[in-house]
C-alpha cells in the first residue's frame, strides 16, 4: 500500500477505497480491467422491453447509486445513454461475483451480464448473472442529494461535473448538434471547409490583443491568431469562390460570462457578395440551426422569449442611438462636440483624441447593446473602427458593416470587404500609428495581404460569427465557461 502511505491528505473515504483496491487484487481481480464488450445500451434496454424481457444483455457503466445491503440489493449504472436499475441478490450469483459486489463502491466502472426484467414497482431492471470490474473509483463522487454545484469545481473538474450533472453533458451534446448543422447548412449552400494557419507572424483580422508565442528553429516571434480572416480572403483572391473555416481563435483579454482567451470561431466569405447577402445568410442560417437541433426558432433564454424567425430587425448605428438616447448624430458636427455629448452620458472611457465615429461607437456599446434583446442587425458602422470594410459610397465616414445582436450581445460581424488594396494600405497606416501611440489593440500591418489584394479580390461578403456565443443563446447557458468543456482558469495553488 505504498500509494496509500504517500497520500498525506487523502481522507478516510479515499483510504477506504484504497483498502478495497487492496482487497480485489488480493482476490486476484485487475481493478482496472479490460476491454469489455457491451450488447445494449440503457436507452436501447428501456426503449425494447417487450423484445428484451428475460433475455440475457450486457451493459457497462458507473455506479451512481446502491441502495440496501447483506443478501439482496440494487444499485443504479449510468452510461452515455442514461440510468438503468440493476439487482443483485446472493443466491442468483457466484460467491466470486457477490464478494466482488461487496467491494464495490459509487463511482466504480463495472460491466454487467444478466437478465432484463420489472422490479415489483415496475421499473425496467436488469437482473445480475455475472459483473466485471473495468475502473475502481479512488474518490468519491459528490453527494447526492446536493450535487455539484459550485461552479469553480464544475468548471476545473469537468470530467465530475458531466458525471454528476446530466443537463452538462446535455449541453455539450446540443453543442455538438448546433456545430454539425452549421456545416451543414454551409456545405449544402457551396461553401467550402478550408484549415488555415494558427500561428502566424503577424496578428490581423481583428481589433485584439494576441498571445505571443516563439519558434525556436525559425528564430521568430509568432502571435496565435486571432481571427482567420486575412487567410481566407487571400483564398477568395486565390479563386476560391465560398469559402468558410470553424476552429480555435485565442485573444489576450480579459475573461468575462461573455469571453473566454480560447474561444471557437466560423468566418465564411463569399465572392461577388456584400454584406447584405451576409445578413441574410446569418438570420437564415441561425434559424435552420435552430429548427434542426430544437425544433423551433422561438426559444427562451433565461426566462425572455425569443424569436429567431427571419426576417431580423434592421437599424444602422446611427438610428439605433438616436431610438435608445435620443441623440442624433446626424446632427453633431465635430468630433469635439461628439465628445462632449458623450461626457454628457456618463462615457468614462471618452479620450480628448476621440473621433466623432469612434464616440458614436462607444455610446452604441455603453447605451444601446444591452436593449437589443430581439434578433438586429445594426448597419453602417463608422470607418475609424471598421478598417477592413468598404467605405459607403454616399458617406465616407461609414462602412458597409453590420454586427448582429441577440440578447443584448454581439453573435455576428460582417462586412463588404475592402478589396482596394490602396485604401486598405492606407488604412493599415492609420491603425499602425494607433498602435505606435499605445493601442494595442490596432491592426498589424500585412504587407502581404496587401500584396494579395493587388492581384485582385472579387467584391466579396464576409462574415464572422462566435459560436460560443451562438451555443449559450440556443442552449439557454448563462455564462461562456458553460459552454466551453475546458475553459481558462487561472491554476489553484
Amino acid at each position: 500500500m505504498d500509494y496509500l502511505n504517500d497520500q498525506s491528505e487523502i481522507n478516510e473515504i479515499q483510504k477506504v477505497r484504497l483498502q478495497k483496491l487492496q482487497e480485489l487484487k488480493d482476490m486476484g481481480v485487475n481493478p482496472f480491467g479490460d476491454k469489455y464488450p457491451y450488447s445494449h445500451n440503457c436507452q436501447q434496454i428501456k426503449a425494447n422491453f417487450d423484445e428484451l424481457e428475460n433475455q440475457n444483455v450486457k451493459i457497462a457503466g458507473r455506479i451512481m447509486a446502491i441502495r440496501g445491503h447483506g443478501k439482496a440489493a440494487f444499485f443504479d449504472i449510468q452510461d452515455n445513454t442514461g440510468k438503468i436499475q440493476v439487482y443483485i441478490r446472493k443466491d442468483n450469483v457466484s460467491d466470486d461475483t457477490f464478494n466482488l459486489y461487496k467491494l464495490l463502491d459509487i463511482g466504480d466502472i463495472v460491466g454487467i451480464e444478466g437478465n432484463v426484467f420489472k422490479s415489483k414497482r415496475g421499473e425496467i431492471s436488469v437482473s445480475v448473472n455475472n459483473m466485471t470490474i473495468l475502473a475502481k473509483s479512488l474518490r468519491p463522487l459528490p453527494e447526492k442529494w446536493h450535487g455539484l454545484k459550485d461552479t469553480d469545481i464544475r468548471y476545473r473538474q469537468r470530467y465530475l461535473d458531466l458525471i454528476v450533472n446530466p443537463e452538462v453533458k446535455q449541453t455539450f451534446l446540443t453543442r455538438s448538434k448546433i456545430i454539425s448543422a452549421m456545416r451543414q447548412f454551409l456545405d449544402d449552400k457551396g461553401f467550402v471547409e478550408v484549415e488555415t494557419p494558427v500561428l502566424s507572424p503577424i496578428a490581423g483580422g481583428a481589433a485584439a490583443r494576441p498571445f505571443v508565442t516563439y519558434h525556436n528553429a525559425l528564430d521568430m516571434q509568432l502571435y496565435l491568431r486571432i481571427a482567420t480572416e486575412l487567410y481566407l480572403k487571400r483564398l477568395i483572391v486565390g479563386g476560391f469562390e465560398k469559402v468558410y473555416e470553424l476552429g480555435k481563435d485565442f485573444r489576450n483579454e480579459g475573461i468575462s460570462i461573455k469571453h473566454n482567451p480560447e474561444f471557437t470561431m466560423v468566418e465564411l466569405y463569399q465572392a461577388y457578395a456584400d454584406y447584405k447577402d451576409m445578413m441574410k445568410l446569418a438570420e437564415d442560417m441561425i434559424a435552420y440551426i435552430a429548427e434542426k437541433v430544437l425544433g423551433t426558432t422561438k426559444i427562451t433564454y433565461q426566462g425572455e422569449e425569443i424569436d429567431l424567425t427571419p426576417p431580423w430587425t434592421r437599424m444602422t448605428m446611427v438610428e439605433a442611438v438616436k431610438h435608445f438616447t435620443g441623440i442624433d448624430f446626424d446632427s453633431i458636427a465635430s468630433d469635439e462636440e461628439a465628445r462632449k455629448v458623450a461626457r454628457e452620458l456618463h462615457i468614462e472611457e471618452i479620450k480628448d483624441c476621440d473621433t466623432k465615429g469612434k464616440v458614436l461607437n462607444l455610446i452604441f456599446e455603453e447605451k444601446v447593446e444591452q436593449n437589443l434583446v430581439q434578433p438586429t442587425f445594426i448597419y453602417d458602422y463608422p470607418i475609424e473602427i471598421s478598417p477592413l470594410a468598404k467605405k459607403k459610397e454616399d458617406n465616407p465616414d461609414l462602412t458597409y458593416r453590420f454586427e448582429a445582436f441577440v440578447t443584448g450581445r454581439e453573435i455576428a460581424n460582417a462586412f463588404s470587404e475592402l478589396n482596394d488594396p490602396i485604401d486598405q494600405r492606407e488604412r493599415f497606416l492609420q491603425q499602425l500609428k494607433e498602435r505606435e501611440a499605445g493601442d494595442e489593440e490596432a491592426h498589424a500591418f500585412d504587407e502581404d495581404y496587401i500584396n494579395a489584394l493587388e492581384y485582385g479580390m472579387p467584391p466579396t461578403g464576409g462574415m464572422g460569427i462566435g459560436v460560443d456565443r451562438l451555443v449559450m443563446l440556443l442552449t439557454d447557458s448563462y455564462s461562456i465557461r458553460d459552454v466551453i468543456l475546458f475553459p481558462t482558469m487561472r491554476p489553484k495553488q
